[in-house]
């Protein structure tokens, strides 16, 4: 017997365009949670990850003819309205929400980064600092450590998606590395005197 292919993201999105409500809820199906984890690494809010995730969806909804498959993957597609709507949410509130607390996220892990350069540096007990240490770099260097490293996008795509070249990219993620490497070990060092010192009596 042979196994039913899954349809892929363009064939879904051409028949979400058509009206096909349960094409739609596939692809929202398919990439919510992904979608959703970019703009919490992103701004830090879950308040703002929410509400970036319905908006992305329903520019999908009012605009599916806007995909272009020569620029992408639906995927890639999708990351660039979030990075459009989390750019808007940072102008009109500039300032970021407080930490996440991963209280009722079932994607908490995607603080965890793949890449041997952070991922050496933690562990459990260190979780909040890497929180802070990313949402402390500038956001033209956070986008790239999410897409790259959380993401685990390729380059290409996101140049793609950032609308940069791969090599500024490249340039991006470098300095990225850098910075959370410095802040990182900064506040892990702050962490260990704070542990250190004695209580008072």
């Amino acid at each position: 017997m042979s196994v039913a292919r899954e349809p892929e993201d363009q064939e879904l999105l051409r028949r979400a365009a058509t009206g096909d409500r349960e094409a739609f809820a596939a692809l929202f199906r398919r990439h919510r949670h992904a979608v959703y984890r970019f703009a919490l690494n992103m701004s830090g809010s879950h308040a703002t990850a929410e509400e970036v995730t319905q908006e992305v969806f329903m520019t999908l909804i009012r605009e599916p003819d806007s995909y272009d498959p020569n620029r992408g993957s639906v995927a890639a597609f999708l990351y660039g309205i979030a990075r459009n709507h989390v750019l808007r949410v940072r102008k009109r509130e500039w300032r970021f929400a407080g930490l996440p607390d991963g209280e009722g996220d079932p994607d908490s892990a995607v603080w965890a980064a793949e890449d041997s350069t952070i991922r050496d540096l933690i562990r459990d007990e260190e979780a909040l600092a890497v929180r802070k240490a990313i949402l402390s770099l500038p956001p033209v260097h956070r986008e790239v450590v999410v897409l790259c490293e959380l993401e685990e996008l390729s380059y290409a795509q996101a140049a793609d998606i950032l609308g940069c070249a791969i090599g500024t990219v490249r340039s991006r993620l470098h300095r990225a590395r850098q910075s959370l490497r410095r802040t990182l070990e900064s506040l892990l060092e702050g962490d260990r005197k704070r542990r250190e010192a004695p209580e008072a009596g």
